[in-house]
């Protein structure tokens, strides 16, 4: 074949590509409003939001795709002020980075002040780490990438490892390296994760699984001193080589891997929310099933896990919707047991977007909040300011998601995990609802909130 005729069978197949993922944008796209995919009831805000999540996840498939190399690995945010979805943490970057767990990995940071993690008080200024730190290793594709529910089904996806906070070795100043390969070298002590596993039951017979990913979580407690690990990743056995050119082969498959992509994600998440949640009332009442998600409520928590959709293997979730006109409020109430590393709640819309965290307070972790010595969390839901510390704010979202994490080193058991509560009462019912010692903040109290909050997001997403 003359070069030319090379070029244009190269050009006819990355046509065909692109509109091949155009097509399945176009799928992805249909479901923001077609009924028979079970998208959130219309309105011009859920309308013009349902878009922009959408391009969320353009965005997650562009990086996956055409930036994403186990051979030559970089750690990229799995979510974040760009791409929302899955009832996300507000306090959480979510990175990841491919690799293949046959070769060997090391991972470094620089971790500020980490003495919380060891149980002593931190210091008196800061800056401090981040309140938790979680790596995870596992294999197959990430969720939603299918697009299909069965991928909840237990074996479907194996975890290899995990290493948070209560494990980590860290140096005197602040050094973190780990390492992953498929066996530990010999006489090697510090952080390792192996990403190796022998055959499963159900095939002994099989060949040896290896990891095909990293991915981990940072937590913030003190939005305006912990500062973010920054992370690097480095194939040992590729360091100082060259990655190949890109070719219109590989350039076709990134195409329609991208729109693969995009589509399984806005399918997968929409049918979560509907058949697994019942989060539009598609199915019936709670008589139905244990999964339906109660309106102006909590379902009982729960560990991570299929159920869950995932999620982060030392959770305990717990979640619902609320649902108010604009004189009603949502109270909780929450109390735990034992010593969580990390606790939260949040909101999101029913997108599974959180709001808009940066300038407004729709999350609050244990550190944000106040909670009383009787150790009890009580929050209040409302769509304008009740003035009380403890107010998530709506956003003007008529109605919305509901969501509770509780973060352990170890799960506890089931008999003590966490109880909550929630009912809906009148807004100018809150002050009666909350205790005595909850501090109420001034306009100008509440401002410099947002202040912390904005300054804070912009330090954890900052590109440079």
């Amino acid at each position: 074949m003359t070069e030319q005729n090379q070029v244009e069978q190269d050009k006819a197949e990355l046509r065909q590509a692109w509109d091949d993922m155009i097509g399945e944008l176009e799928n992805a796209r249909d479901a923001i409003d077609n009924p028979e995919r079970f998208p959130p009831e219309a309105t011009s805000r859920v309308l013009a939001e349902g878009y922009r999540y959408l391009a969320g996840f353009i965005h997650h498939g562009l990086e996956r795709t055409f930036h994403g190399d186990p051979e030559f690995p970089a750690f990229r945010n799995a979510l974040s002020i760009f791409n929302k979805s899955t009832i996300e943490n507000a306090d959480a970057i979510y990175f990841y980075s491919p690799i293949d767990g046959r070769n060997r990995y090391l991972i470094k940071g620089k971790v500020e002040n980490s003495n919380h993690w060891r149980g002593e008080p931190r210091p008196a200024q800061g800056p401090y780490a981040p309140q938790y730190l979680i790596f995870e290793t596992a294999d197959g594709s990430m969720s939603g990438d299918t697009g299909d529910l069965r991928e909840l089904i237990p074996g479907f996806r194996t975890g290899f490892g995990t290493l948070d906070t209560s494990q980590l070795q860290i140096g005197e100043d602040g050094e973190l390296e780990l390492l992953l390969g498929p066996e530990k070298p010999q006489g090697y002590t510090g952080n390792f994760i192996c990403t190796r596993k022998p055959p499963n039951k159900r095939d002994p017979d099989g060949d040896d699984r290896y990891a095909t990913f990293i991915s981990g979580r940072q937590l913030f407690y003190d939005w305006e001193n912990e500062e973010a690990v920054p992370l690097s990743i480095s194939n040992l056995d590729r360091a100082g080589d060259h990655p190949p050119a890109l070719t219109p082969v590989k350039t076709a498959e990134h195409l329609r891997n991208m729109g693969s992509i995009v589509r399984g994600h806005m399918h997968f998440w929409l049918d979560f929310y509907d058949k697994l949640l019942n989060a539009n009332g598609n199915h019936g009442g709670p008589e139905n099933g244990k999964y339906f998600y109660p309106e102006n409520g909590y379902c009982k928590p729960n560990s991570a896990s299929s159920d869950t959709g995932g999620g982060m293997s030392t959770n305990v979730y717990a979640g619902g919707l609320y649902d108010l006109k604009d004189d009603e409020a949502l109270y909780i109430e929450a109390t735990y047991t034992g010593d969580p590393v990390y606790v939260s709640v949040h909101l999101g819309n029913l997108w599974g977007e959180s709001p808009d965290y940066a300038n407004h307070q729709s999350s609050m972790n244990l550190h944000q909040m106040h909670m009383g010595e009787d150790r009890v969390q009580r929050w209040v839901v409302a769509h304008r300011d009740p003035g009380v510390q403890n107010w998530l704010d709506t956003t003007g979202l008529p109605r919305g998601f509901l969501s509770h994490r509780w973060a352990y080193s170890e799960i506890p058991d089931e008999k003590d995990w966490p109880t909550i509560k929630a009912e809906k009462i009148r807004f100018d019912q809150i002050a009666d609802y909350m205790p005595e010692d909850m501090p109420v903040l001034t306009a100008e109290e509440r401002r410099d909130v947002i202040r912390v909050r904005q300054e804070h997001v912009q330090r954890r997403y900052r590109a440079f």
